[in-house]
């Protein structure tokens, strides 16, 4: 029976809170639509490039598997994951398709943490925290919508996929002989995932500066079966990549 981390709680939380903020700054830029525009011809441009900096919250989606007791004995009580804070550093490049559509190409590079926690409970109470530290390589494509221009403000929706390079993947690490407290789980180095997200523009007279919400969710099962059986990857049927991410972003 797949096990729920509610700890994801906190995050959905946090979710709504900032949605129901960028709600508000959509209508507080209808009031401001009769001022004086900002770099007018903006969108008169086919391209526009920039660089954004983001902070993001990196955990995992389990599934464990059915028999888990009987591989695992009946002291393992639970395995949760939780997140951790990272940042992102990247390029935005922006090609007009419509008045109101563009196509957005950001590759960045990522700094993240997530850690697996196992939980045993019986003659002896103890957890294993698995600290899962990666360095990603993200090449996400994204289409955006946006609102009519208010003045020097614009909402918009995005929506698209990414592919994923972990740089500081431990595949093909070797675990057999190792106690258990030092053994890796061990990822794949590639992932492809799918995103959407939100947004706000606000036209300054010399650039365009952007406060982003995207969440992507990985359609690939990153576990990797490890040859010596261990109590840490033969309990998972399914691990999956969850990202927050929200983003500052300067396009000139």
């Amino acid at each position: 029976m797949p096990i729920v981390n509610n700890r994801l709680m906190s995050i959905k939380k946090f979710n709504l809170v900032l949605l129901l903020s960028l709600f508000t700054c959509c209508l507080a830029g209808q009031s401001s639509s009769n001022k004086s525009q900002n770099r007018e011809d903006y969108y008169g441009h086919k391209l526009n490039f920039g660089f954004f900096l983001g902070i993001n919250k990196t955990n995992f989606s389990i599934t464990t598997v059915n028999n888990w007791s009987a591989i695992a004995g009946d002291s393992l009580k639970t395995i949760l994951s939780s997140p951790s804070t990272g940042f992102n550093l990247g390029i935005v490049s922006e090609m007009r398709l419509h008045q109101y559509a563009t196509l957005r190409f950001l590759p960045d590079i990522a700094f993240g943490q997530r850690n697996l926690e196992y939980h045993f409970a019986g003659v002896d109470t103890f957890d294993i925290i698995k600290k899962v530290e990666s360095t990603f390589l993200n090449f996400p494509l994204n289409f955006k919508v946006r609102s009519k221009r208010f003045g020097n403000f614009a909402a918009y929706m995005l929506g698209g996929g990414k592919y994923t390079l972990d740089l500081a993947s431990q595949k093909d690490v070797n675990n057999g002989g190792i106690p258990l407290a030092l053994q890796v789980v061990k990822l794949a180095k590639n992932d492809w995932a799918i995103e959407a997200g939100a947004g706000v523009d606000f036209f300054l007279p010399y650039f365009k500066f952007g406060i982003e919400l995207k969440t992507s969710m990985g359609i690939k099962n990153m576990l990797i079966r490890d040859p010596n059986p261990s109590v840490l990857s033969s309990t998972i049927d399914n691990l999956r990549s969850k990202v927050f991410l929200i983003s500052f972003t300067f396009e000139g």
